[in-house]
């Protein structure tokens, strides 16, 4: 069975989740610091998307079908 992730993605996902433990993590546009472990991983994922690394895509949210609502006319 064929990798789904390339040992340089590993090895980005390793380095970010050092720097969250050390606290040096950084989130994107806020700078804030980060804590959670999921969100490492993908801070990690992305940077070797980033880089033409063997990742594979985002998951995209799930979109929720809109009904229309049919208008009445007042009479």
């Amino acid at each position: 069975m064929a990798r789904k992730y390339s040992k340089e993605a590993t090895k980005k996902v390793a380095r970010a989740m050092h720097k969250r433990k050390k606290g040096t993590l950084k989130s994107g546009r806020s700078g804030k610091a980060v804590k959670s472990r999921k969100q490492a991983i993908a801070i990690g994922l992305s940077e070797a998307r980033k880089e033409g690394k063997k990742v594979p895509a985002k998951k995209s949210a799930k979109k929720t079908r809109k009904t229309k609502k049919t208008k009445r006319s007042k009479s």
